[in-house]
């Protein structure tokens, strides 16, 4: 893995998504209680459907766990912010290529999307396995070798009144 990918992989989990995700499960090992978590009916992206975010990630490595993407109001205070997404879609993991439908709430604004693969499918972040990346796929800089997360307007993008397609590399650290 290259340097940037590095960064790039470090910057995404560390700055944002594993807001939201437990550390453990607890003694239960029950799965977590999420807020604004959605199903991904991907007829809400079907021709003629919208406003709505087609989400096709490409890169998963392994089948193994869960897909998490979750979807921003494209605004610097809510942006990788700790449950501050207005829309939250968990999938079983396939190796490759995965869609998701995000519906959202209106037309003519601008959204940001993040996503995790959490490699063992226990809501919890592993560094190690995990892998990451956000819309527009960013370039992540760093300030004295640590990776900053991009500002909102490097991974903001605009929603019609349709479906507005983006794609998103995953990334892994090892």
């Amino acid at each position: 893995m290259s340097a940037l990918s590095s960064r790039v992989f470090a910057t995404v989990l560390a700055a944002g998504l594993a807001l939201g995700v437990p550390a453990s499960l607890g003694a239960q090992g029950a799965a977590p209680k999420f807020t604004n978590l959605i199903e991904n009916d991907m007829s809400r992206c079907a021709p003629g459907a919208g406003p709505a975010v087609r989400v096709d990630v490409t890169g998963m490595k392994s089948a193994d766990g869960l897909l998490i993407v979750r979807a921003y109001h494209a605004r610097e205070g809510e942006w990788l912010k700790a449950k501050k997404y207005f829309a939250k879609v968990h999938e079983p993991a396939r190796k490759g290529r995965m869609s998701v439908c995000v519906p959202v709430p209106a037309a003519g604004e601008n959204y940001a999307v993040a996503v995790q693969h959490d490699v063992k499918g226990n809501y919890a972040t592993n560094f190690s396995t995990d892998g990451a990346g956000m819309s527009n796929n960013p370039v992540v800089k760093s300030f004295i070798g640590i990776p900053r997360p991009p500002a909102v307007d490097k991974v903001a993008f605009p929603v019609g009144s349709g479906v507005t397609r983006i794609a998103i590399e995953m990334r892994y650290r090892g």
